[in-house]
């Protein structure tokens, strides 16, 4: 590793806590989304625009941002969206309508769309390969803390001191990691020469060039059935225990015991990563996603829904991580934001549908097992094209 860097510890360090910190804003967000219920008197329709407006956001950003990450390097880009990100939720708590408050949260939804795989690109390029993929999934296992976090923060606040302390709470230290960022290197692999000599354009044309075309589709595939199903279901979990019966407190104190779930989740998906490769994991681990969804959705007990619930924070959030390692595996430096930008931001789309078709079909009369059999079935057409269709990456060297 060159001189100019830092050590692999500290750019995780430094890199995991502006995850964290993103973590903490959309945990918390499916709290307040039921908050708001009861403060705003919020239709279904209206909880489900606030999911979907910041996925909005996320699909804006991680593709302005991807695009540009390839043109001014990894590390402004990094800087960039965790300030964009960190101001708009602090004045998101000052808000008193739902048109400002969704305002701030596509603000806050672009600066998170943008950094998360930017993000997962400058650590890609600066492990080396027999590493990387478990470095890159301890790095997304830094959104499991974060969601504890939230959990922590949304059951002891909100009940107490309301959605505007709980926000104010979670912008304020990510300042901090803006700070770190300063003195972070950029990475290794961007060169600003290379970057000035190509345009945005043959970037984007690239990427769906004969030669990365199979990839591209693929993880477009992964990437949207993976967001439609998890904002889908997690951002309407604690809701969907309120409609179950429980009482919000309940429903709070449930969730953050599937939170917890999410953290072994990620570390045995780190330490299977690299020895049976980035496909069998996400395979593996969307499959667990699928069936824990089916059963949530149609558990009547309290038992089977914790049971079924923290199963399926454990595989989701697995399948998370590995899908972080395996994007950026699949271009060359010139155009890896570029591609890791426009997947995820393809999946962000399925963010901006999955809260959106909860909301509506719920005020349509349908079931939560018929919404969360929908979900199921949608991971379970990117498991079948990333088994068919994708290539395994495991330990190649990055170019």
């Amino acid at each position: 590793m060159k001189k100019n860097t830092i050590s692999q510890r500290k750019l995780l360090g430094i890199a995991g806590l502006g995850w964290m910190f993103d973590a903490m804003d959309v945990g918390m967000l499916s709290f307040i989304i039921a908050a708001l219920k009861a403060d705003w008197g919020l239709t279904p329709e209206q909880m489900g625009w606030i999911g979907s407006v910041n996925s909005i956001g996320m699909a804006v950003g991680a593709l302005f941002f991807g695009l540009w990450a390839d043109r001014i390097g990894r590390k402004n880009i990094f800087i960039i969206t965790l300030l964009l990100f960190s101001l708009a939720s602090g004045f998101s708590a000052l808000t008193n309508t739902l048109f400002a408050f969704l305002v701030l949260r596509f603000f806050v939804g672009m600066g998170l769309g943008g950094e998360l795989p930017v993000a997962s690109t400058l650590v890609s390029e600066s492990v080396s390969a027999k590493e990387r993929g478990r470095v890159v999934v301890l790095l997304e296992s830094f959104w499991a803390f974060g969601w504890l976090i939230a959990a922590l923060i949304s059951y002891f606040v909100i009940p107490s001191f309301g959605w505007r302390v709980a926000l104010i709470i979670a912008a304020l230290p990510a300042f901090y990691a803006i700070y770190l960022r300063l003195n972070l290197p950029d990475s290794p692999a961007f060169s600003p020469k290379k970057a000035e000599k190509r345009t945005i354009g043959q970037n984007v044309r690239d990427v769906w060039s004969k030669k990365y075309a199979r990839s591209t589709f693929v993880l477009w595939m992964v990437w949207f059935t993976v967001v439609f199903s998890y904002y889908g279901m997690f951002l309407w979990l604690p809701s969907v225990m309120v409609m179950k019966g429980f009482s919000m407190i309940q429903s709070f104190e449930y969730v953050l015991i599937m939170t917890l779930a999410q953290l072994p989740g990620y570390f045995t998906a780190a330490w299977l990563i690299e020895r049976v490769g980035r496909k069998f994991v996400l395979v593996t681990y969307l499959l667990g996603t699928a069936g824990s969804a089916l059963v949530f959705g149609q558990a009547e007990t309290t038992a089977v829904l914790i049971v079924s619930g923290i199963f399926l924070s454990f595989f989701n959030l697995g399948a998370w991580g590995a899908l972080y390692a395996y994007t950026p595996e699949q271009y060359p430096a010139v155009i890896r934001g570029t591609g890791a930008g426009m997947a995820a931001a393809i999946g962000r789309v399925g963010g901006i549908l999955g809260p959106l078709l909860v909301g509506s079909l719920v005020a349509a009369g349908n079931s939560i097992g018929f919404i969360f059999a929908l979900f199921c079935a949608s991971i379970v057409v990117g498991v079948i094209t990333l088994a068919f269709l994708g290539k395994e990456t495991r330990q190649i060297e990055l170019t």
